[in-house]
């Protein structure tokens, strides 16, 4: 009864490219190369997943994980299911689209951290942890022994190492999740069972063949 996660993490955007917050609105979708790398994804998950192809593809909802989703569910011959729990952070609505740099200098929170917001009206990291594996659990136990593809963002790949292999809120270490990367879970055990499933880590930040710039 073998479950398998496989984390997809956006194509290059073009709110990353220009250095802004991409909140819904802020958020105008892939670049011409992300775009190419979400093609790429879609042949190289097709060719992986040939024999045991996902039963669902999820995505969170901003348009540039949405847009990397498409090609890789239509690979599959299925639509793509839209769930706002893989989101990255849940800026407030007056950042949506600000400089970056600008957002975290004039509405730093003096004292920000893991339970405080960084920015004013932000998540803090706690809260994203939090929202992020839960929505992760609430996948892995409704497609016990099954294959599934969660299409988010840096954020999302991060949160599957506290949801999957019980690391702290505040981990020892950095991850680096490249655009249009790979990230691979597998469990033998019951999602939903107790004490919790234990997790390999089959691969992560795999871009084999997908992530030219």
């Amino acid at each position: 009864m073998r479950t398998r996660l496989i984390f997809v993490r956006h194509g290059e955007s073009v709110h990353q490219v220009d250095g802004v917050v991409g909140g819904p609105h802020g958020c105008t979708g892939l670049t011409a190369l992300g775009h190419d790398q979400a093609q790429r994804l879609a042949r190289r998950l097709a060719d992986d997943y040939a024999a045991e192809p996902p039963a669902a593809v999820y995505s969170s909802v901003l348009r540039r994980a949405v847009e990397t989703a498409q090609p890789i569910a239509a690979a599959f011959g299925i639509r793509p299911l839209a769930d706002c729990g893989l989101c990255t952070w849940h800026t407030p609505p007056y950042a949506d689209g600000m400089a970056v740099a600008r957002f975290r200098t004039e509405h730093a929170v003096a004292g920000g951290g893991v339970f405080r917001p960084f920015e004013d009206g932000n998540e803090s990291w706690a809260e994203l942890v939090v929202r992020v594996s839960r929505a992760i659990m609430e996948i892995a136990h409704r497609h016990r022994g099954e294959t599934v593809v969660l299409v988010g963002h840096s954020e999302t790949v991060e949160g599957a190492f506290h949801a999957l292999a019980a690391q702290p809120i505040f981990r020892a270490f950095d991850l680096d999740v490249a655009p249009a990367s790979i990230t691979e879970w597998v469990t033998d055990h019951d999602t939903g069972g107790w004490p919790p499933a234990r997790w390999t880590l089959r691969r992560f930040g795999d871009t084999t063949g997908v992530a030219r710039a």
